[in-house]
């Protein structure tokens, strides 16, 4: 009945992020489903040892994102922990994010999303071959909305796990 609940609450709290995505920039809505997901995903121990440790999101060619997603952190915490937004300049190491979100302007995206799975970080994109590529989580253009698709397998290969709950609001769950 819980689960239910958090649900229903999550698909309210989704499909008001939507509603608001005809007045708030693509940007913005972007930058706030990536502080959500990191919410609803399970790192390995190793990966935040202490309990003060950030969750750190990586920006990769999507600038409006990293800006966005930089005015909403300062406070912000998940699951306990500070939110540190780390933007990522082509070709750099994404070791220490947890998160790592790769933007059109990325020139080599699945170099990228290959070096951020490795590296055990969840991998958001915005292209139409982003799944392919490596990535765990693709948005996606639904109407006039913003959804997203994920891939368990791509997860896995990141070692972490992507809650049911999110699942749940995915536009489609790829399995192997």
């Amino acid at each position: 009945m819980v689960a239910l609940r958090f649900l229903a609450a999550w698909c309210l709290a989704f499909c008001a992020a939507v509603a608001h995505a005809q007045q708030a920039s693509e940007a913005s809505v972007k930058a706030a489903f990536l502080y959500k997901f990191a919410g609803y995903v399970e790192w390995p121990a190793a990966a935040l040892p202490a309990p003060e440790t950030p969750v750190t999101i990586a920006i990769a060619g999507n600038s409006e994102v990293a800006e966005e997603l930089e005015k909403l952190a300062p406070g912000r915490k998940v699951n306990g922990r500070p939110v540190l937004v780390r933007r990522l300049r082509s070709g750099e190491d994404p070791r220490g994010a947890h998160l790592v979100f790769i933007g059109r302007g990325e020139p080599n995206p699945g170099v990228l999303a290959r070096a951020a799975q490795h590296a055990g970080a969840l991998v958001v994109a915005e292209s139409e071959r982003g799944l392919e590529q490596g990535a765990a989580i693709n948005f996606v253009p639904v109407e006039d909305r913003i959804g997203f698709d994920v891939s368990l397998e791509s997860a896995e290969k990141s070692g972490v796990r992507v809650s049911s709950r999110m699942l749940g609001v995915a536009r489609k769950v790829v399995s192997r």
